[in-house]
């Protein structure tokens, strides 16, 4: 039994961020994802190690299923969710912005794009085109044939493609946005960061229903600007990366308050994703407190 499980744990510790990317991506959420990890464990521990061909294929699969019965859940709560619905900010180490196509896939524009797929199309999209996964092992975790998850996969694909950001932003274009960002803030001055604002740019504020947001979303420029100089002056900024990008902690009394994010499309801010619910920031408390 002890040898068992020593072996059942090593392979768990070996694969578990492979697993928790794919649940975050699949949900959005790293407190859902961290659940789904324990799930997974209970699951795998239980295995006949002995009878399993490919471990990190079947872990993979136990996952996948796993986020696939939370997804729906989370899909009835969001039905009630007070005003717009943004994933749980995820620090990222620098070396993950290096990864482009990856840091793409788990950036906060790719995963609202992601929330607009079935579960199911979700599941196959993320580990096809994130994780190169064969299709016969992508039906065995979705439990449908190799010849239908070719046909989800060319759906999702197509789905994705007409939504996702034009083109793959670089972390130094992030980056100078950021910072355009924060000088506005910091002076009170907009003009810099007005001129890099999309005359149709969004702005998605997610409190929640637990702290004051915008429950729809903020469109235009000059909309945008105003809500912007209302903070300005008013918070302390934090650069950190989330999500795989370079993106801003904003602190009001020395606590986070918000966690910005922004999309890009052709130079331009036409995206800001500013998460305000204390429920999604706890673990960039905890991890920017650590390390400021």
């Amino acid at each position: 039994m002890g040898e068992h499980l020593d072996s059942a744990t090593e392979t768990f510790v070996a694969h578990r961020n492979l697993l928790f990317t794919v649940a975050y991506e699949m949900l959005g959420s790293a407190a859902d994802a961290e659940d789904v990890l324990q799930e997974t464990w209970l699951r795998w521990a239980s295995v006949d190690l002995d009878t399993v061909r490919d471990r990190r294929a079947y872990l993979v699969r136990i996952t996948t299923r796993q986020a696939l019965g939370r997804l729906r859940t989370l899909a009835r709560r969001k039905e009630s969710y007070v005003g717009p619905w943004l994933p749980e900010p995820l620090l990222t180490a620098p070396d993950v912005a290096e990864d482009v196509e990856f840091a793409d896939s788990v950036s906060m524009a790719m995963l609202l794009v992601l929330e607009t797929l079935a579960p199911v199309e979700r599941a196959v999209f993320v580990l096809r085109e994130v994780f190169d996964l064969a299709y016969d092992e992508i039906a065995e975790a979705v439990d449908k044939t190799p010849a239908a998850v070719r046909q989800i996969a060319h759906r999702a694909r197509a789905h994705v493609a007409a939504r996702r950001p034009r083109g793959v932003v670089s972390p130094a274009q992030a980056q100078g946005a950021l910072e355009a960002f924060q000088r506005a803030v910091e002076t009170g001055d907009l003009q810099s960061l007005f001129d890099l604002l999309a005359p149709d740019v969004v702005l998605l504020t997610d409190g929640g229903g637990v702290v004051q947001a915008a429950l729809s979303p903020v469109v235009g420029a000059g909309r945008v600007a105003r809500v912007l100089d209302r903070i300005a002056g008013t918070v302390s900024l934090q650069p950190v990366q989330i999500n795989g990008y370079p993106a801003l902690v904003l602190r009001r009394g020395g606590e986070v308050d918000t966690v910005v994010a922004v999309r890009i499309d052709d130079d331009l801010i036409t995206g800001l994703y500013a998460v305000r619910n204390p429920e999604k920031l706890s673990r960039v408390e905890q991890k920017t407190t650590v390390s400021r």
